[in-house]
């Protein structure tokens, strides 16, 4: 089957996704004198040529291909008056919608309204391109983002089929492949992560108002970047709509885990904010000078509402060729989460949190500037710069309550001494994106398409804090007469440094600055245009250069003897790290082993560089089959060098380099105007990112630690489609799919082996599948009518439902030597084969929403998604040879539904108002881990009598946290 796939991609032609230099004008023909029923097989034609066409049983009708200028269109029918619209203008890449109510009599004829429109900016012109495309891509629009209330670009990707989010890892996952097996664009260039933890930028740092639409392209076209295996998420930046534009939007609301008593008036923040003004960081001292002078001690939050104010606006200049439009925005947030936390090793409790506490702020601010330029009827650039500014406040706390064991004090050998654990830290995200692109049409067959690139990212973690220790929780009956027991204050005067491991007492910082340069050009070759035929080939190139710089220091604080310095309160914990105990000789500093460069720190460097050429082919016949083919020589070069401090040896690097052919295949059969046929195909590759071959170990606030591993490699995909989608009206859908990947040397995160509990990353089997069946649906329930003055009235209700069922499997290998001795086994328990990492069963996105039609208008929105139960990291075992009773099990995030409302109501001309309530379920968030009870019964016996003995197995909660839920009320007017 892959050969044949090959073949066929390098003879027939393959999809092409370009930017449109033409415009259609689009729209529905009604019957006035029968209610505004459809009115089929009406002609429609633009005056002066011989361009038109018919509407269909619907009424539907469109002219694509027009060149962008100002048209009269001429509607006719049969015993009804001939109407004329006059100035239609069209657009390059956008729809003029035109819809028209015909009768007998020209007195019952009313106004005609045109409006344009961005493709996939409404719901109906994003159907239309959806129709027409030939690869399965789906979108969702600035309009429905806006009857959704979605207020990011991550939240508007799971309203669309086969997507979900983790709120564990914080991962996209499409069709049950998370973060390393997606690309993320932005107007189809790249754009850098914002995190070494990550490949993809965090998609809630899009906020809805700079964007046009957000779409999901699920099958590989070659003129995309062949790192790709589950689909593209491409944002489209927003561009002004209409000739003039002003608004002011402002809202405000509370989360109901902040609101509560205890929570809202104690709100912790960790001393970085003073260091901050309106969420830009300025850090004036370094790691070392702020052990001293900075405090260590948390403050309090004052008033943490949640509140966004953003202003637009747009003016089109020199008779409409130049657009402009700039938006900026500045926004916080705050939640609060406490549950549970736990962690075992092989089998074995080793810590536990009882009350695991997160308090979260974060603040952005957000501008986009585009400008659009129409030259001349052959020529348009279109330049878009978007800055983002992220600080992020979080602030993790366990075992106030005093029963908690967070890590190993065995020296104490006491059951009486609980550990407490505090980790204050802040994020500060900065991104530059910069783009300009070009269309230029150099002759009736070649159009010359390019862009351009240049991507800036400064992401640190300035000054984290972070304090362990030990204390002797005091009981009521423990107290003096006449002393009173605060339970905020437990361990007065019984307050111990930690001490094992140097670094327990610390303040640390980390930074990634990424530089990136891409861009790609093509020659759009238009050879037959026919109305029945038509062959089109794409052939061009593109590149991309990204350099990472990755610095990481840390600053420990440890007791010369031990003991001897204490605190009050495990709020003051501050008092001890005072300059006179530095001096007396009381603390002293533990810093890292130098690196090559004499700093003490862990640095990596990372280079991609990726190099591609390309060539798609198109071939309509007869306006039923559409073939597209096309491959895609991609050449990419990794090359990692680090200095990190916690390997043997800490000098080293990782140089890997893939040369390879990348075919695609699309074949659309239009059964009618309606229904279509989709069949695709193709060879991709899953590169590994930097952060998964440098060997820098991450510790999260819980203690978890992340790895590198230089010996991951890249993953070869094969991905199959098939489709079937039926448009009843051009605002309804109605499609089944199904998709196929096999993918050789899969890349999960599971724990690695040895004594600490690291999670790292390993190419753990020769192959891995997915199999998946897709359900979406789009429809009208509720249609407006139509008064005798051309007035919609009534109500409105449709509901989108979508709908995902998959099966996935991956082998575990052994990894052996020449002479067959084990090195490595992620076999474990009595398994060999397991689900694919972060891919549930069932996925389920759907909405509901009712709107007025008319003056005024009224609208509700009601949302919800679900994603069942899925792995959050892999099952590995401890013991290498009795990995049947020594091994941790997958942990496993529990399924849960999130449901969102929103009600909205013009009033007048000018102003809106908006309700929004998100998270109304508010369900507990839960991580589980089977763990293996009768260790004790096995460890005795035979290995083969093992593996046939009864196994008593249960299921622990290893996390737990729910985020609460937000209430929120805005105001928008428009000028």
């Amino acid at each position: 089957m892959r050969t044949l796939i090959t073949a066929l991609a390098f003879i027939i032609s393959s999809l092409a996704i370009a930017q449109e230099s033409t415009g259609s004008i689009a729209g529905k023909m009604t019957d006035a004198d029968f209610n505004d029923e459809p009115l089929a097989f009406a002609n429609v034609l633009i005056k002066g040529t011989t361009q038109g066409t018919t509407s269909d049983f619907d009424g539907l009708y469109e002219i694509s291909g027009l060149e962008p200028g100002t048209y009269t269109v001429v509607f006719s029918y049969v015993g009804y008056e001939t109407r004329e619209v006059v100035d239609v203008v069209v657009e390059a890449g956008k729809i003029s919608e035109v819809n028209v109510s015909m009768s007998a009599s020209a007195e019952q004829l009313e106004e005609v309204v045109v409006t344009v429109v961005r493709r996939q900016d409404s719901q109906v012109a994003q159907l239309i391109s959806q129709k027409k495309a030939v690869t399965v891509v789906e979108s969702i629009g600035a309009q429905e983002l806006g009857k959704l209330a979605v207020s990011d670009a991550a939240k508007a990707t799971t309203k669309i089929s086969g997507v979900t989010a983790s709120q564990g890892s914080g991962d996209i996952f499409v069709r049950g492949l998370g973060d390393r097996y997606l690309s993320t664009t932005l107007n189809g260039l790249p754009v850098p992560s914002d995190d070494v933890e990550r490949k993809n930028i965090s998609l809630n740092l899009f906020p809805t108002r700079v964007i046009q639409n957000v779409s999901v392209s699920k099958t590989y076209s070659a003129l995309n970047s062949a790192d790709q295996a589950s689909g593209v998420i491409n944002v489209s930046s927003r561009e002004l709509q209409g000739d003039n534009l002003l608004q002011v939007s402002l809202s405000s609301g509370v989360n109901t885990n902040v609101s509560q008593e205890g929570v809202f008036d104690n709100f912790r923040i960790s001393p970085n904010i003073n260091d901050a003004t309106l969420g830009f960081y300025l850090r004036p001292r370094s790691i070392r000078e702020q052990v001293i002078s900075q405090g260590w001690n948390t403050q309090t939050l004052d008033n943490p509402v949640n509140y966004t104010a953003s202003i637009a606006a747009g003016k089109k200049f020199f008779d409409n060729k130049l657009a402009v439009l700039v938006t900026a925005s500045h926004g916080r947030s705050n939640g609060y989460q406490q549950g549970v936390f736990r962690q075992f090793r092989g089998n074995a409790l080793e810590d536990t949190i009882t009350d695991a506490t997160n308090y979260t702020s974060e603040i952005v601010n957000s501008a986009l500037a585009d400008l659009t330029w129409f030259i001349n009827d052959k020529n348009k650039l279109k330049s878009t710069t978007f800055f983002i500014n992220k600080y992020a406040e979080n602030v993790f706390e366990g075992g106030r309550a005093g029963n908690s064991t967070i890590f190993e004090e065995d020296d104490l050998n006491n059951d009486s001494i609980s550990q407490f654990i505090r980790d204050q830290n802040v994020k500060r995200t900065q991104l530059l994106v910069t783009q300009l692109a070009g269309t230029h049409k150099l002759n009736d067959k070649h159009n010359l398409e390019w862009a351009v690139g240049y991507n800036l990212l400064y992401a640190d973690e300035p000054n984290r804090i972070r304090n362990e220790v030990n204390f002797n929780p005091r009981e009521p009956e423990d107290l003096a007469p006449g002393e009173v027991f605060d339970p905020t204050n437990p361990g007065a005067e019984s307050i111990q440094l930690g001490f094992t491991g140097g670094f327990q007492q610390r303040k640390s910082a980390q930074q990634i600055e990424d530089i990136e340069y891409n861009g790609y050009i093509k020659d759009v070759i238009n050879l037959i245009d026919k109305e029945e035929t038509a062959f089109k080939i794409e052939v061009g190139a593109a590149y991309r250069n990204k350099e990472r710089d990755f610095y990481s220091e840390f600053v420990g604080v440890e007791e010369r003897n031990f003991n001897t310095v204490t605190a009050s309160s495990l709020d003051d914990l501050g008092s001890i790290f005072t300059a006179s105990n530095f001096s007396n000789g009381l603390l002293q500093l533990n810093v890292l082993g130098a690196n090559a460069n004499g700093d003490n720190a862990d640095i990596y460097s990372g280079r991609l560089e990726s190099q591609a050429a390309f060539a798609d082919f198109n071939i309509n016949l007869n306006n039923k089959w559409n073939f597209n083919a096309g491959f895609r020589y991609q050449r990419d070069q990794i090359n990692v060098n680090y200095d990190v401090g916690n390997l043997a040896l800490r000098v080293g690097e990782s140089n890997q380099e893939y040369n390879n052919f990348y075919p695609a295949l699309n074949i659309k059969y239009s059964l009618n105007e309606q229904q279509a046929i989709r069949f695709a195909a193709s060879r991709t590759i899953t590169l590994p990112e930097f952060k998964e071959i440098a060997p820098f170990e991450y510790v999260s606030p819980v203690g978890q630690v992340t790895r590198g591993n230089p010996d991951v490699e890249a993953s070869i995909d094969f991905n199959y489609d098939l489709k079937w989608e039926w448009f009843p009206t051009p605002g309804q859908l109605i499609s089944v799919a199904a998709f196929y990947k096999d993918i050789k040397d899969p890349i999960n995160r599971v724990r690695d082996r040895g004594s600490a509990g690291v999670f790292s990353y390993f190419n753990t089997s020769e192959r891995a599948e997915v199999v998946g069946l897709e359900l979406e649906t789009k429809l009208d329930l509720i249609k407006a009518t139509t008064n005798e003055e051309g007035e919609a009235t009534g109500n409105e209700l449709s509901m989108v439902f979508n709908a995902t069922r998959m099966w996935t499997n991956q082998d575990l290998i052994e990894q052996r030597t020449e002479s067959g001795a084990l090195i490595r086994s992620f076999r474990y328990k009595t398994i060999s084969k397991t689900n694919l990492q972060g891919a549930p069963d069932y996925i389920i996105n759907s909405s509901l929403n009712f709107n007025t039609a008319g003056v005024n208008p009224f609208g509700v929105s009601l949302t919800a998604n679900y994603a069942s139960d899925k792995i959050f990291a892999l099952g590995v075992p401890t013991d290498q040879i009795n990995r049947d009773i020594f091994y941790d099990d997958a942990i496993v995030e529990k399924g849960f539904v999130v449901l969102d409302a929103t009600v909205t109501k013009d009033l007048g001309e000018h102003w809106q108002v908006r309700l929004t309530g998100r998270n109304l379920l508010n369900p507990d968030i839960r991580q589980t881990q089977l763990i293996l009870r009768n260790i004790r019964d096995l460890a005795p016996l035979p290995i083969d009598q093992r593996l046939n003995a009864q196994r008593v197995e249960e299921e622990v909660t290893v996390r737990s946290y729910n985020l609460g839920r937000t209430i929120s009320l805005g105001f928008n007017y428009n000028f």
